[in-house]
């Protein structure tokens, strides 16, 4: 079976070999167990790899080089503009010699993806939705229209779409799914934490705006300022993070809050089992695995409720739903800090969820997809 993966992710190429950002790549390894050829289109440029990337496992790629486009200035409007026509032709090209189409949305060569994909209406396909399927969620014009699309089965015929969550009023080709990090043979018993000595925060992922880092971080500062003895660890690179490190400087914070940057998918796992709380106070999210590998080693959630996490936390029975509001989210904390009981409860009704979620079973249900479609 070719496989064609049509993906905005910006990809690197070393020594014959191509990298893309771990989480995803990992989890397209998985799907290529199953078919004999991946033909993968996407942006790519000659680039070491980073601690964030890892490297595609299957013998026969055929890579189909796209330019990496964005309309975020009016300058790239008009550059993208121009460059439209051939992106979608190789776009055709590889759905056209594929026997299963597989689109990753949401992004600009998703969105492309599912306007090309309209005319192959015979042909097997597959969406995996990794953001907000809510469909009360604001979103960008953009987002809103690949989900139109996603969900039109007029349009869009012989798709199975994968999507976080069970939303009212789905499309009958929407599927609830997931994410996996972990394998059955890593559950290993959790370490035994208590509040005896120091309380340990941990968040995740990019620092953006849209993580809200910086607010993870007053949250820490408001519960030092409440004589807590906590420590906030960050792991993750972005845009951010001169403004964050400003900000530990500024507030003298150096000594509790450390920004760690990028590190190795090991060195994370680490960081999880010795932590009591996983922190993300996200804008937006689709499946956050932060959250979801936290809880996998006993990280208690604090997390806000975007998308599936209200589900993933069980509206609070099993982590924290973080308001935003800064004094009502440290009386949350404040409450657990003062109950080690209730945070124990919490912690292993965490585990016990996320622990349903291991790569062996995510393996099972892509193996059952793709075999459905051959």
């Amino acid at each position: 079976m070719k496989f064609a993966i049509i993906t905005h992710v910006l990809h690197k190429k070393q020594n014959n070999q191509y990298f893309a950002y771990a989480p995803y790549v990992r989890e397209m390894n998985v799907w290529s167990q199953f078919v004999t050829q991946l033909l993968i289109v996407a942006a790519v440029e000659e680039q070491e790899p980073t601690a964030i990337d890892c490297a595609y496992h299957h013998k026969e790629i055929v890579f189909i080089p796209v330019d990496a486009i964005d309309v975020l200035t009016w300058k790239s409007r008009i550059t993208t503009f121009f460059k439209l026509p051939g992106i979608t032709w190789q776009i055709f090209k590889a759905m056209y010699q594929a026997d299963h189409i597989h689109l990753r949305c949401p992004g600009n060569i998703g969105l492309l993806g599912c306007l090309v994909q309209i005319v192959f209406p015979f042909k097997a396909k597959t969406a995996k939705y990794a953001g907000n399927w809510d469909p009360k969620a604001k979103q960008p014009w953009s987002y809103r229209l690949q989900k139109w699309l996603l969900s039109n089965t007029f349009l869009t015929r012989n798709m199975q779409v994968m999507v976080y969550g069970e939303w009212e009023g789905s499309s009958k080709n929407s599927k609830p799914f997931f994410t996996a990090t972990y394998r059955e043979t890593e559950k290993a018993p959790l370490k035994p934490l208590t509040f005896a000595t120091a309380i340990r925060f941990v968040f995740v992922g990019t620092l953006s705006k849209g993580k809200r880092p910086l607010y993870a971080i007053t949250l820490v500062e408001a519960l030092l300022k409440q004589g807590c003895d906590v420590q906030l660890e960050l792991y993750g690179e972005g845009p951010e993070r001169l403004v964050l490190d400003q900000y530990i400087e500024k507030n003298h914070l150096g000594s509790c809050i450390t920004l760690k940057g990028n590190q190795s998918q090991e060195s994370i796992k680490t960081a999880y089992q010795n932590s009591h709380f996983v922190l993300l106070p996200s804008q937006s999210e689709g499946w956050p695995k932060a959250i979801a590998e936290g809880m996998f080693w006993g990280c208690v959630p604090l997390a806000t409720p975007v998308s599936c996490v209200p589900f993933m936390l069980d509206y609070g029975k099993r982590g924290v739903v973080l308001t935003t509001d800064l004094e009502q989210d440290v009386k949350q904390v404040l409450a657990i800090l003062k109950d080690e009981v209730a945070f124990l409860e919490k912690r292993k009704l965490a585990s016990e969820w996320s622990r349903k979620y291991t790569l062996d079973v995510f393996e099972n249900e892509i193996k059952r997809i793709v075999s459905s479609s051959q």
